[in-house]
Formats: C-alpha cells, structure tokens, sequence
C-alpha cells in the first residue's frame, strides 16, 4: 500500500517543462535634469521596450526630446515643472540616440546628452 501512494505522489508531482520564449525585461532609464545639463542613470540600454523618465531638479521648466541619430521620429516627454517628473514608453531601435531640452536655449547651453542603445547583453 506505501509503495503505491508514493507512486502516486510521483506522477502528480512530475514537472515538465514547457518551452517559451523569455520576454526580455524593460529597459529603464531615468534622465535627471537640471540648470543647465541632462545626467542619465546609466549611458546604455538595451534594444526594446524601454520607459524613459525625466525628473527636474532644476529651478526652471524642462522637456526631453529623444532622436535616434539618422532616424526621423522623434520621442518626447512634455513640459516637466520644477520637482516634478514625467515619462514615455517606447519600443527603441538599436543605435545611438541624441537626447536634449527643446525649451528656449537650453539645448545650446549644455542640456544635451547621448544614449547608445544595444542589440543585445
């Protein structure tokens, strides 16, 4: 009769395995920014679904426009107030993007910065 239920017990705990194909987790990036430059957490990310933030610990207004270098679209997060944060989802291509404030001359006075993001690892 043991021998059985431990039998039993086998074959309702067998586990098989089923293949699926891993959905790479979203890259995140978050942009600080600042009178006048723009800093982000880390200088790369990988290709896919990323959620870009921007958070102003600045004294005035500030946005964040995202461009892949050679591309043609452009990303965008709105008018983040003073203290306040604001964010985008976006599936990103691999390449180097080019990321900058569009208010007023705060490009040209050093709130620009780079991202490269990667095919893989």
């Amino acid at each position: 009769m043991t021998s059985r239920v431990v039998l039993g017990l086998a074959l309702v705990f067998t586990i098989v395995p089923i293949a699926t194909a891993a959905t790479p987790p979203t890259a995140r990036l978050q942009v600080s920014a600042d009178e006048f430059t723009l800093a982000l957490s880390r200088s790369s990310i990988r290709k896919g679904l990323a959620v870009v933030e921007l958070v102003n610990y600045g004294e005035d207004d500030h946005d964040l426009a995202l461009r892949r270098v050679g591309g043609t679209m452009t990303y965008r997060i709105g008018v983040v107030h003073p203290g306040q944060t604001g964010s985008l989802e976006a599936r990103l291509r691999s390449g180097r993007f080019a990321l900058w404030c569009t208010l007023a001359d705060h490009r040209g006075r050093g709130m620009r910065a780079t991202l490269d993001v990667r095919s893989s690892g």
